[in-house]
């Protein structure tokens, strides 16, 4: 009898050092006490005693090397471990980034070919690497994380694990050589650890599981909404997609990525990168990505919420001085006539360089945003 596909759990918590790695040994400590047959995948302990000794009985599948450019590196064996075939495997950081000229460039990639073979998996990651979250990250902490997750790998998890403690206790874990080398820790301490970074991180957790888990209870029927972000080829887009991301999953709706181009303009080499990374970032959000080729941007925008029945237009806005402000009406004005007699929620998200970020509302139902009717 064939064994469908396998089940993931994982441990998120706010930063490095909070625990999702012992909590998952010492669960998974249990599950072979009880019979279960264990492997570690992957473990990085980083040098922390406590983590190894919790380790300390579970079968270690040997990773395997790779050379690159000239230094010799390890990662995870998935050809190994679907020949051993346990029942569980624990995957240590899920975000990581595997070696160059590895069968896949992601680990929770290589997660996925796990799951499909129908083993479980134990997995740990940190909150700022989900990719919605990577602007409000760099924003809170001025840390701009380069190994991110898609947040369907969240979303599709059966169960998730917040491992939490308070920015007190983790700062202490800090000073006490606990989570980095002494070395490290002042500086750890100065930066990313500060008590202000943390306290932003763990609410973004909290509120990240705590979302989760109002998913689970379906919408009311008749009351679905949809949500459509407006793209253009000009900085600041992929931000405006994380967003609009971010708002569909607080309303379990589906996303529509609609980029309007004009046909009489070609698109230089930077502006042709940034189109290749959006089309990349709605695959990773789930999301569909509509390309049209039209002189009407506009007219296009209210034809094509029409068509899906959106709800919910997410729209970029840079900032203008005070004569433009009164000589022009903007994009959203003008949108907003081409809209009249559509009930369609518009939210203005700031994408100046170098600005402060746009926050959407906790509620996306309420705050900064204009009805149209």
């Amino acid at each position: 009898m064939l064994k469908g596909p396998g089940r993931h759990k994982l441990f998120i918590g706010m930063a490095p050092g909070v625990g999702k790695t012992f909590r998952m040994l010492q669960e998974a400590q249990e599950l072979r006490r009880e019979g279960v047959d264990v492997v570690i995948g992957v473990l990085e302990t980083h040098g922390r005693s406590g983590t190894a000794r919790q380790a300390e009985g579970l079968e270690l599948v040997p990773r395997r090397r790779l050379l690159h450019q000239g230094v010799s590196l390890e990662e995870m064996d998935v050809g190994e471990i679907l020949a051993r075939r346990p029942q569980l495997v624990l995957v240590d950081e899920l975000a990581h980034t595997n070696v160059p000229g590895s069968e896949r460039p992601k680990r929770w990639q290589d997660v996925a070919v796990l799951l499909a073979a129908g083993l479980d998996v134990y997995s740990t990651v940190n909150i700022q690497h989900l990719e919605s979250l990577n602007d409000q990250v760099a924003q809170l902490t001025g840390v701009v994380v380069r190994e991110r997750l898609p947040d369907r790998v969240m979303h599709q998890a059966e169960e998730v694990v917040l491992v939490d403690v308070t920015p007190e206790t983790l700062q202490e874990r800090l000073r006490d050589g606990k989570v980095y080398a002494a070395e490290r820790v002042d500086q750890a301490l100065a930066h990313f650890f500060r008590r202000s970074h943390l306290v932003a991180l763990r609410e973004l957790a909290l509120r990240e599981v705590a979302d989760r888990v109002e998913e689970d209870a379906p919408p009311a029927k008749g009351m679905r909404e949809r949500v459509m972000v407006c793209l253009s080829t000009y900085p600041g887009s992929n931000r405006l997609l994380r967003r609009a991301a971010r708002l569909a999953g607080f309303m379990d709706a589906p996303l529509l990525v609609l980029t309007v181009l004009d046909p009489a303009r070609f698109l230089n080499k930077e502006q042709a990168v940034r189109l290749e990374e959006s089309i990349r970032l709605c695959e990773d959000f789930g999301a569909e990505f509509l390309r049209i080729d039209s002189d009407d941007a506009l007219g296009t925008i209210a034809r094509i919420a029409g068509e899906r029945g959106i709800s919910q237009i997410v729209l970029g806005q840079t900032l203008r001085s005070r004569p433009q402000a009164f000589l022009r009406r903007t994009l959203s004005e003008k949108l907003q006539h081409r809209l009249k007699g559509q009930a369609v929620d518009l939210h203005l998200i700031s994408i100046d360089a170098g600005s402060p970020q746009a926050e959407l509302p906790e509620d996306p139902r309420g705050g900064h945003d204009q009805r149209i009717q």
